[in-house]
């Protein structure tokens, strides 16, 4: 079992949650069962959840919807501590190195702030 929380910014501005408040209804519900299969399955299948090659641990929850994709990116703290840091719709093939560079900021910046459980 893992558990997600979400990043919190120095002032309190959580950036996923007004991420997730900015999507319809029907890609709300989507991104909420893609993320408890992140968090109760063992063993997530690739198509959810991965690890993105050449980043500082930084994990991408993978949400698909008809044409529609959205990418959650994170890292694993503490065990099974997912800290899910920022949310972006995906447009092309490849995840932006500008959305991986805040991901990995976030991380350092929680990490040296000690905001874990």
């Amino acid at each position: 079992m893992r558990e997600i929380i979400f990043y919190k910014t120095a002032s309190g501005d959580r950036p996923v949650e007004d991420f997730l408040d900015s999507l319809s209804a029907k890609h709300a519900k989507k991104v909420t069962w893609v993320l408890q299969l992140v968090e109760t399955l063992k063993m997530v299948p690739i198509q959810y959840f991965k690890k993105l090659d050449g980043t500082d641990g930084i994990w991408e929850v993978r949400i698909d919807f008809g044409s529609d994709s959205f990418r959650l990116l994170g890292f694993m703290d503490k065990g099974n501590l997912v800290v899910l840091t920022n949310g972006f719709v995906k447009k092309s093939q490849k995840t932006p190195p500008s959305e991986i560079e805040l991901a990995e900021q976030r991380k350092i910046d929680h990490l040296n702030r000690g905001k874990s459980k």
